[in-house]
């Protein structure tokens, strides 16, 4: 396992962003584990964040000139990360929506670095229907920017319904052409739990999950 998976799985479980146990989720599936950025909610656990991204992103090869932080959790990871690359000595220009326009002061949907001409990488979490992930690369479009790719923390990897196996990160890779880079993977994940004394007794109920709903990949 790459240094920055193990890294962020460790930090997951640290800040209790990711727990076990029995979780109905949006889609009606009952997982045994569920993961929350929400709970990377110290300077500390969001430096280490950005610091998992940025090594994942890089891994990936991919170039991009401009971040960008769909609302409301995106905001603040790509904000992280930006912090992280001007560390690494990189200023990156960042963008983020709105939920609603605002229609006072300067108006719109869209705040920070303007977007057009610039080749623009997407920020969250997670992609789970991908509705959010979808309306950010048109706001990025209608902006005149480019997608260059969108980076996640997790990837799932389960089926996005039972007449489509694929998963919810390459449906969106596949439908809109763009590379979706995540830190890790429920594949690293199990990986992870079988080598954790702790973790190992959680390993069977994930196998169970990813037989009954993960994607074919």
């Amino acid at each position: 396992m790459q240094p920055h998976r193990r890294r962020f799985l460790e930090l997951a479980l640290q800040a209790q962003a990711l727990r076990f146990g029995e979780f109905t989720l949006k889609s009606g599936r009952v997982s045994p584990y569920f993961f929350n950025a929400g709970r990377f909610d110290s300077g500390t656990a969001l430096a280490t964040l950005a610091g998992c991204y940025a090594d994942a992103v890089d891994a990936a090869g991919v170039d991009f000139d401009c971040l960008f932080g769909p609302a409301y959790k995106g905001i603040p990871l790509a904000a992280a990360l930006a912090c992280e690359y001007a560390r690494r000595g990189r200023d990156l220009p960042m963008a983020y929506n709105r939920k609603e326009a605002k229609d006072h002061g300067e108006g719109g949907t869209l705040v920070g670095a303007p977007l057009a001409g610039r080749r623009v990488l997407v920020v969250d979490d997670v992609i789970t229907a991908g509705t959010a992930i979808r309306e950010a690369l048109a706001a990025v479009g209608g902006a005149g920017g480019t997608v260059a790719a969108v980076a996640i923390a997790l990837d799932r990897e389960e089926a996005v319904a039972d007449g489509d196996r694929r998963s919810a990160a390459q449906a969106l890779s596949e439908d809109a052409g763009i590379a979706v880079v995540a830190i890790a993977g429920l594949g690293d994940l199990l990986a992870f739990a079988g080598e954790s004394a702790d973790l190992v007794t959680q390993r069977g109920r994930l196998l169970e999950y990813r037989a009954r709903y993960g994607s074919d990949a």
